[in-house]
């Protein structure tokens, strides 16, 4: 066997079974192994940010570890801001880098670069590997790295001559990495939490872990039983949701939303989440976000078994066996001219039962999550670390991780653009994703951060620049350019029969929403 052939043996064999990649010379004997070791799955991405964006989708859908493979520090760097979303969504996920051979790194060729460098803010674990003989150790001590817990991205630089030169055949794992360990409950954190839910006007917020089932139902018995405020943090990675499930309050993006939400608290217990800040600095205001004289607690988070922490939690209130559970709700299916709330109808009429949703669709999205909360059970992926460009490629990855799940991907017009590829790769894998692309036209988003952070009144100049039309995006062209079926809704009527249709039928499809600006 080569080193590739072991690097990609090493993976399958501790259940890394899909690799996301944009691959270039330093990677070409991984490319050509996929046909001798093959219980990896590649999957080819236009763009690395497609790549890495995917893996996360994968990761918090499975579970478990997708690999990603870059070109040397120009592709790692390509895929850095979708490894900033995995890093703050805590999903596993196994960077592989190419590297150039280790005798020709002191020639400083043109690509060289400093790869340790650029990997190094997104990665909760890095190496570079020296030798053919330890490469299978450093594959399994990535995959173990990135499962945590918490998860995290692991880094592994390969050199190129190590995947080319001989190496030991039996050197990689039998068994598959087993379930994360995590720690025991904390007793004291338990009580803690406990008394302050007691003492006074109390909220639980959740995120990460707490948000899957188990999480949730534990944390509304919780705060049921102290009579407290149950809210969630504002993009989860993975938030479990629909009738029949506890329904949670998620702090809003907008400060001066989020502020009156945490009014009046005095105690605030955190389950794997942080105490909320406010996104951005502005002028006059402060950055935390927690009130004035309220307590934080700190439940569980990192490596606790948080879930569990929860559970003891409801038991020591005397909790009630079963939470309060959000009751079946759907809208009528909207009529009419087409905007953003009657987008968000159309949506809520028609989510189906199982459907897991990536959300990126910003300003024009705002409805949707409200509309949806008594739609059937599903799942929300949300942008965990507020870098633009994740929706279509998380919903892509998600699609490999569960293909008997439909997605549905909510996109808005100008973080499409970032990495509209993804649509390529959909069409390519046959991947079930109904895209919904808001389109208004503008980066609405920032129009109103115009405002929010006292810059001068714009004029026609600042306004240019965040205006997308002229010319007039086409995403109906663009996504049938990329073999996906694609068509274009004006009225809500339109979108309602289009959206079903597309929702109906296996496969990639783009509903373009002609929703006008809100701001």
């Amino acid at each position: 066997m080569n080193g590739a052939q072991v690097l990609i043996s090493t993976l399958t064999g501790l259940g890394v079974d899909t690799c996301f990649m944009n691959p270039g010379t330093s990677e070409m004997q991984f490319v050509a192994a996929l046909d001798t070791v093959t219980d990896m799955r590649g999957v080819l991405a236009l763009f690395e940010g497609v790549a890495t964006g995917a893996a996360d989708g994968y990761a918090r859908v499975a579970g478990r570890p997708a690999a990603v493979l870059l070109h040397l520090g120009p592709g790692l760097a390509n895929g850095l801001a979708n490894l900033h979303n995995a890093r703050r969504a805590h999903s596993p996920v196994v960077a592989v880098v190419g590297d150039h051979a280790l005798a020709h790194q002191r020639f400083d060729a043109p690509l060289q670069s400093d790869i340790a460098s650029l990997a190094r803010p997104m990665s909760g674990w890095l190496r570079a590997a020296t030798s053919t003989t330890t490469l299978a150790a450093d594959v399994t001590d990535a995959v173990r790295a990135a499962c945590g817990p918490p998860g995290q991205v692991a880094t592994l630089a390969v050199p190129a001559d190590l995947t080319w030169s001989p190496a030991p055949a039996d050197a990689g794992p039998v068994a598959a990495v087993g379930a994360p360990v995590t720690h025991g409950v904390d007793a004291g954190a338990v009580d803690e939490a406990a008394k302050a839910l007691r003492s006074g006007r109390a909220a639980v917020l959740i995120g990460g872990r707490a948000t899957d089932p188990r999480g949730l139902r534990a944390a509304a018995r919780a705060a049921a039983a102290a009579d407290a405020k149950l809210l969630c943090e504002t993009f989860p990675a993975n938030l479990h949701r629909g009738a029949g499930l506890p329904a949670v309050e998620r702090l809003g993006y907008l400060a001066e939303f989020a502020e009156v939400q945490l009014q009046g608290l005095e105690h605030l217990v955190l389950a794997d989440t942080q105490a909320p800040v406010s996104f951005f600095a502005y002028p006059g205001r402060p950055s935390s976000l927690v009130p004035a004289g309220c307590q934080v607690h700190q439940l569980a988070g990192g490596a606790d078994d948080v879930a569990g922490a929860l559970e003891a939690l409801a038991e020591v209130l005397g909790a009630a066996a079963e939470p309060p559970v959000q009751p079946t709700a759907r809208p009528e299916r909207p009529s009419g001219p087409l905007d953003a709330q009657r987008a968000a109808a159309a949506i809520a009429a028609l989510l189906p039962e199982g459907a897991i949703v990536s959300d990126e669709g910003n300003t024009s999205g705002l409805f949707v999550a409200g509309a949806t909360a008594g739609c059937p059970p599903h799942q929300w992926l949300c942008l965990t670390g507020g870098a633009i460009g994740q929706g279509l490629p998380l919903a892509t990855g998600a699609a490999v991780a569960a293909p008997d799940a439909k997605v549905l991907c909510l996109q808005a017009d100008g973080s499409a653009m970032y990495t509209l590829q993804a649509l390529w790769t959909q069409a390519r894998e046959g991947l079930d994703v109904t895209t919904v692309v808001f389109n208004n036209r503008s980066y609405a988003i920032l129009a109103m951060e115009l405002d929010r952070v006292g810059a001068e009144p714009p004029g026609p100049r600042a306004k240019r620049m965040l205006d997308l039309s002229d010319p007039d995006l086409d995403f109906v062209s663009l996504a049938r350019g990329m073999g996906v079926a694609a068509t274009r809704a004006t009225t809500a009527d339109e979108l309602t029969a289009q959206l079903q249709k597309a929702l109906a039928e296996p496969g990639p499809a783009v509903v373009e929403a002609m929703v006008g600006r809100l701001f």
